[in-house]
């Protein structure tokens, strides 16, 4: 009983961090449409959210009475490293939802399901199993679908969706690096240093592209709620919730993110969002289940 109990409340956490995540985009957009940049918009979210996890790990190490492990020099710089890949996905995901719909933009992210694929084929030298071939076939009809793009009648500006698959390829990378780099030591702590490493790809950009004055505004307006939905509160339910779900079911319940994105979408910034593009989206969730149902009944 207690066993089904952790799972419950695994589902729970990781529900409400893919919950929480899929509501980012339209804060971004929102931001947008009162005049902020990317730049700040990036800006002001890492650095709330490093200031957030700092004071998270200060609370856990004296709770801890610093009796956790501490990361060593070699563990700062390779999660520093992979963090590059964390700063790189939210500049190329807020890139690409100011050139495109929000419900268009996250449907580009899922792309990380084939995009896995891939990368796990090329790392392990090996071919992937049927049930992923066909994984990998449903996410891409059902982007076809979800996105729309059979409909002569909408045009999509090429550059978001240039940035939306670079935002996939960079997530993709993000995740395998997360679950194998320095695992040892604990997750406020990794979280911590590859926000760092983030803040760097995010502060370079910021220092190339702003030519107005930047606006401080952000910090008041739309910088805490952004740091807060995309990156302390999801990475902190997620990293909590996956050891009581399993890889399996974690990242079905995780899809979630696809369906609330577009929702908020539709209800706050009055997306159109027809039949066939819902389909596409169940067709990507169907793909995602199919593919961890299998992992999970072969573990």
């Amino acid at each position: 009983m207690t066993s089904q109990n952790n799972v419950l409340k695994g589902v729970f956490l990781v529900a409400l961090g893919a919950t929480t995540y899929g509501m980012l985009a339209t804060f971004v957009k929102m931001a947008y449409s009162e005049g902020y940049t990317t730049a700040e918009v990036t800006t002001s979210q890492f650095i709330y959210g490093i200031l957030g996890i700092l004071l998270i790990n200060l609370f856990q190490r004296i709770k801890n009475k610093n009796k956790a492990v501490k990361a060593s020099p070699k563990n700062i710089f390779n999660l520093m490293l992979a963090g590059t890949s964390l700063g790189m996905t939210s500049l190329f995901y807020y890139l690409a939802v100011k050139y495109i719909p929000v419900s268009i933009g996250i449907v580009l992210l899922m792309q990380t399901v084939w995009m896995g694929v891939l990368l796990e084929m090329i790392l392990e030298k090996k071919l992937p199993s049927k049930q992923k071939v066909i994984a990998v076939f449903i996410v891409l009809f059902g982007t076809v679908l979800a996105t729309n793009i059979i409909n002569n009648d909408i045009q999509l500006d090429w550059r978001g969706l240039v940035w939306g698959i670079l935002a996939a390829a960079s997530f993709t990378t993000t995740m395998f690096t997360a679950n194998s780099v320095a695992t040892e030591i604990s997750s406020a702590q990794r979280s911590l240093y590859m926000l760092l490493g983030g803040a760097i790809i995010v502060f370079s950009f910021a220092f190339a592209t702003q030519v107005t004055a930047f606006n401080l505004e952000i910090f008041l307006k739309w910088g805490i709620v952004l740091s807060l939905f995309g990156t302390i509160i999801p990475p902190l339910l997620m990293t909590a919730g996956f050891p009581l779900t399993g890889i399996g079911l974690g990242s079905i319940v995780s899809a979630l993110e696809l369906p609330v994105s577009v929702m908020m979408a539709f209800v706050l910034l009055n997306e159109k969002v027809i039949f066939s593009q819902w389909v596409g989206i169940v067709l990507i969730i169907l793909a995602i289940i199919i593919m961890n149902v299998n992992f999970k009944s072969k573990k």
